[in-house]
């Protein structure tokens, strides 16, 4: 038993996170803590619109938002984590992702691994085994955690298809899209897939024709499994807002700084903290084994290195994340290729956290190797756990936005140790279903269009209340403008609501038009100015009819809104306006 243990023992630390993790959410449920910003506001609130109006595989259907949003501009019915909130309650969909993105990392790098190390890759499971466990806990993007974790099965797969091609292995590549999204993954995974066609063309003197069979086949897998994607891509006449966004056009000078600050600290969506040690340890061994090569006059090692290669890529990343910024360039490529007007091509950036971990765990791995049969393997091999331990107990610890297992137990912590609640609402609270249920109950509510004030539309949106605003990066440019007549009140009195309005536009909220922000997330809640700056008959003539405010307007008659009631819940207040027809 022992010795399985001691042969084991990584297997176990997985199995007891995942479970650790299922017991914390299954204990405070609803009452934990999950991050609001790009998450409960979009699309988690999105999955329930579509539970709520039975429209996950609708065809030609409306989603009661922004005024009436097609169904092809949300998230594809064919996707593993979509299809988590069809068969799950929103938030068990939320928890299932998690662990799954976990669960999903540990299998792509260990077939990864061994299929890099062979035959001798029974050394190397339990660095393989960590490996995957600290990507897969990254905090990245919690709607896409799923693709973040699935990127080393596609590099899996297509370098079994480029050695030795199958018809199994071409099948399980053109269903990859399963786990991916073309967006952010998968327009750059065919892009570098292109490139490694050319450069092998040059190396080995021949077309792959392996590698060009696998980059057609999953092309098709992209196009079938996010079909909606492509026909409103390829096949959608109306101009978007991506048309009129308007992206920073920065100096050579910021360009640099730019990159370098995203080389060192990545950016809020991919927070991988590689900054911490991570990147320290890969740059002190980049100086020490790129020194030692020419100092044993082996010089072309360099090329040939494979951490080279990764430290190469990390830079092409980060430097392509800074040319998006060059406004000449982007407007170049959006010239040559129209379709991708307003894409974020800078996205390169998502795929640098599994680099950054790849070159730590190869470093980790040559430490390991640099004492065979030796007296001191063991401590080695010890230390190297350590070290790969350490990097993951890095990531669960650092309060960063997405660490929403960290945020529970602390927030929990202190409320049951000192009594001390926490500001930021909880899952529950921030949608507050049983205080919308009774509000709809008390109105005799039937579908009417509405807004909110003080609060994301998302809480309306999730709770089946149709909404004329809310947070889209993708929909019609005509409605941004019919919207902007509603707000143009408190556009006109704050600038740079009016820039991040009109230059951006993906959230069609209502502003204040004093304060630069009254949507809130928090118990906590104070404004400095009590009326509402909104022409109401935009809003009538746009099909509104209920505003739902945390704030108790003084100029409500004056706006044209009439009180219907006062309604409180646990987390806030609403105060339920009627628009004057």
């Amino acid at each position: 038993m022992k010795k399985r243990i001691q042969t084991y023992w990584y297997w176990g630390l997985i199995g007891i996170f995942l479970v650790s993790v299922a017991v914390v959410y299954i204990c405070f449920g609803e009452g934990s803590y999950i991050e609001v910003h790009d998450n409960l506001d979009l699309f988690v609130a999105q999955m329930q619109m579509m539970k709520n109006t039975n429209s996950f595989f609708g065809e030609a259907v409306e989603i009661p938002f922004l005024g009436g949003i097609s169904r092809d501009n949300l998230p594809s019915e064919l996707s593993l984590y979509t299809l988590l909130y069809v068969l799950l309650p929103s938030f068990a969909a939320y928890v299932a992702g998690y662990l799954l993105k976990v669960v999903i990392s540990v299998g792509s790098i260990w077939l990864l691994a061994g299929d890099w190390y062979g035959e001798s890759f029974s050394e190397y499971k339990p660095l393989a085994v960590l490996f995957g466990f600290t990507y897969g806990i990254l905090n990245l993007f919690p709607a896409f955690g799923i693709p973040f974790a699935s990127l080393p099965l596609v590099i899996y797969l297509l370098r079994r298809i480029y050695r030795r091609p199958s018809i199994g292995l071409y099948l399980a590549l053109f269903c990859y899209p399963f786990v991916s999204y073309f967006s952010y993954f998968g327009f750059f995974i065919l892009a570098y897939l292109v490139v490694a066609i050319f450069w092998l063309w040059i190396h080995d003197r021949r077309l792959s024709r392996a590698l060009t069979g696998a980059l057609m086949v999953l092309s098709a897998g992209y196009m079938v499994f996010e079909y909606r994607l492509f026909k409103v891509m390829l096949f959608g006449e109306e101009e978007t807002i991506r048309s009129t966004m308007v992206e920073s056009d920065l100096s050579a000078g910021e360009l640099l700084t730019q990159a370098m600050d995203v080389w060192k600290y990545g950016m809020f969506h991919v927070e991988s903290l590689h900054h911490k040690l991570v990147l320290w340890v890969c740059v002190i061994y980049f100086i020490y084994r790129n020194g030692r090569y020419l100092w044993e006059k082996r010089g072309r090692q360099i090329v040939k290195d494979p951490f080279n290669f990764i430290m190469l890529v990390l830079v092409f990343n980060s430097l392509v994340y800074g040319i998006y910024y060059w406004g000449a360039f982007r407007r170049l490529v959006e010239t040559l290729i129209p379709q991708l007007e307003g894409f974020q091509f800078n996205r390169t950036i998502f795929f640098s956290p599994f680099f950054w971990y790849a070159a730590f765990f190869i470093i980790l791995q040559r430490i390991s190797d640099a004492f065979p049969q030796s007296r001191k393997q063991f401590w080695i091999r010890i230390g190297t756990y350590g070290l790969a331990l350490v990097s993951a107990a890095i990531i669960l610890f650092t309060p960063t936005k997405y660490n929403d297992l960290y945020t529970t137990c602390h927030n929990k912590a202190l409320e049951l140790l000192k009594g001390k609640e926490a500001d930021a609402f909880s899952y529950g609270e921030f949608y507050s279903t049983q205080l919308f249920q009774k509000i709809k109950e008390e109105i005799g509510y039937q579908g009417e269009w509405a807004a909110a004030y003080g609060f994301h539309p998302a809480v309306l949106e999730y709770n089946g209340i149709a909404t004329l605003d809310g947070y889209l990066g993708f929909y019609a440019q005509q409605y941004k403008e019919d919207f902007r007549k509603i707000i143009a009140p408190a556009l006109e009195r704050v600038e740079a609501s009016r820039i991040y309005y009109d230059d951006w536009g993906a959230r069609a909220y209502l502003y204040s038009g004093t304060d630069l922000s009254v949507v809130s997330a928090t118990k906590t809640f104070t404004v400095t100015d009590q009326n509402i700056y909104m022409d109401t008959e935009a809003f009538v003539q746009l099909g509104g009819t209920y505003l739902f405010s945390r704030i108790e307007l003084t100029n409500a008659k004056e706006a044209g809104l009439i009180p219907v009631g006062r309604y409180s819940g646990k987390a806030f207040t609403v105060y339920l306006y009627r628009a004057e027809k």
